[in-house]
């Protein structure tokens, strides 16, 4: 049973997992492994510094994701991936997982598998899911921190204001 868990700072507890870094070491473990030895797949979304800015400056001020505003792979490029390595090998995807938690990411690789398995007429399986993981100490910060770093409206003045 192969396991790929897609995800750019956490890595799961079970160790029988592949874990991969970005697009291209997706791309590699599924054209290494084939998608017909791979049992699941688990996805995230954001995997670097612009997708978390736009997560924190869009996503969760105005629950809006606009792509054009990431320049990295995202999740989201890896089910488009997957979904044409399917149709190209005329064969049928993996059980699909996400454990994103950006919730429009989610939203948007969760709609875009099931309306490919609709398509084929199969089970519409893929889901959210939550997977015990470790975070990369990197993004073990205070959430202020975490504003500094990918909010773009943040402003510390303004901020401290707040505060006091």
């Amino acid at each position: 049973m192969i396991r790929i868990y897609l995800d750019d700072v956490r890595t799961p507890y079970e160790q029988d997992w592949i874990v991969v870094r970005d697009f291209d070491q997706f791309v590699d473990a599924l054209n290494k492994h084939g998608l017909d030895n791979i049992t699941y797949i688990s996805l995230d979304h954001d995997l670097g510094d612009d997708a978390m800015s736009e997560y924190y400056t869009n996503v969760k001020h105005n629950k809006t994701l606009d792509y054009n505003n990431i320049h990295e792979k995202t999740g989201m490029d890896c089910c488009k991936f997957l979904v044409n390595k399917c149709i190209d090998e005329d064969t049928n995807l993996p059980q699909v997982y996400v454990h994103s938690a950006n919730p429009i990411g989610s939203d948007n690789m969760i709609s875009y598998i099931n309306n490919f398995l609709k398509s084929r007429d199969l089970p519409q399986t893929c889901k959210k899911i939550e997977i015990p993981h470790s975070v990369h100490p990197s993004h073990l910060v205070s959430l202020k921190e975490r504003l500094r770093r990918w909010d773009k409206t943040f402003n510390e003045k303004d901020d401290e204001g707040r505060n006091n």
